[in-house]
């Protein structure tokens, strides 16, 4: 009777989806559940707000200090195609790119840190069905909505201000994203080798002189000749070139090689970034 009566509850019982295995127990790096990061990270920072926007401000104050201000005493350069534009309309895409590359590199380096080390977060990830890759996508694509957030509100207050001459504008949401992207991917692979906050002196090392010298205020006809292949090696320097040519429709097919930098860097640094975790926390 007991055979029975469980037999009749198996087969009253509703069937157990194929997948349900795996979402329990994935196996390998990756659980398909990089989603979860990111909605950690809303709800973590829906009471920092301020934190967030805040980093908004800082490419308005140098466009308004430099692109507005000693634009008055520059007023023209030579831009994309060799034509003239206005010192203003140079320096804006410019700021955008960095704005990118600053807000991606400090949240997944500083705060990738602390969460690696000090809070152990990740160590009690790994304890559900998250691994490592989706750690590192995760924490990468949060890094990616950041950067998101200051490119459309930099980019509104570009078209404010007359700084959009072509269409092709519409594209540098999708190339900033990108930009983005390769930032935080190896800015988080970097992470995992670092061993303590004196470490990051090296991230400001990196981030301070590729921003003044990837031609965000000048071009890159300044630079001694022996000097100019050195900067085209910048990453920040594809992101200031590709920026700079959608903003005033000066595009062509030289536009896919910055864009294709980009790729590279950002899948280079998500696999890079997933096998670093593995091997902090899969010991």
């Amino acid at each position: 009777m007991t055979d029975t009566l469980a037999r009749g509850i198996e087969a009253a019982a509703p069937p157990r989806p194929a997948g349900l295995l795996l979402r329990i127990a994935p196996t390998g790096m990756y659980a398909g559940r990089a989603n979860m990061l990111v909605r950690r990270a809303f709800i973590v920072n829906r009471r920092a707000w301020l934190t967030i926007v805040s980093g908004f401000f800082e490419p308005i104050f140098y466009l308004l200090a430099l692109g507005v201000g000693f634009g008055k005493l520059v007023t023209h350069v030579v831009g994309p195609g060799g034509v003239s534009i206005s010192y203003t309309a140079f320096v804006a895409p410019a700021l955008l790119a960095a704005a990118a590359m600053n807000g991606a590199v400090f949240e997944s380096t500083f705060n990738i840190f602390h969460k690696l080390k000090y809070v152990k977060l990740y160590d009690s990830m790994l304890a559900t069905p998250l691994g490592p890759v989706d750690i590192a996508i995760g924490e990468i694509s949060w890094a990616l909505v950041r950067g998101g957030i200051y490119a459309v509100g930099f980019l509104t207050v570009m078209a404010a201000m007359g700084l959009i001459s072509s269409a092709w504008a519409l594209l540098a949401l999708p190339g900033v994203l990108l930009i983005a992207l390769a930032f935080a991917s190896l800015g988080m692979a970097v992470t995992t080798f670092m061993r303590s906050w004196q470490d990051f002196d090296l991230v400001n090392l990196a981030v301070l002189p590729m921003f003044f010298f990837s031609t965000t205020f000048y071009p890159l006809t300044v630079y001694p000749s022996w000097l100019r292949p050195v900067v085209q090696c910048f990453p920040l320097y594809h992101g200031v070139a590709l920026m700079r040519a959608l903003t005033t429709g000066f595009v062509g097919w030289g536009l896919l090689w910055h864009a294709l930098y980009f790729v590279v860097m950002a899948a280079v640094g998500i696999v890079a970034a997933g096998y670093r975790l593995r091997k902090l926390l899969l010991k």
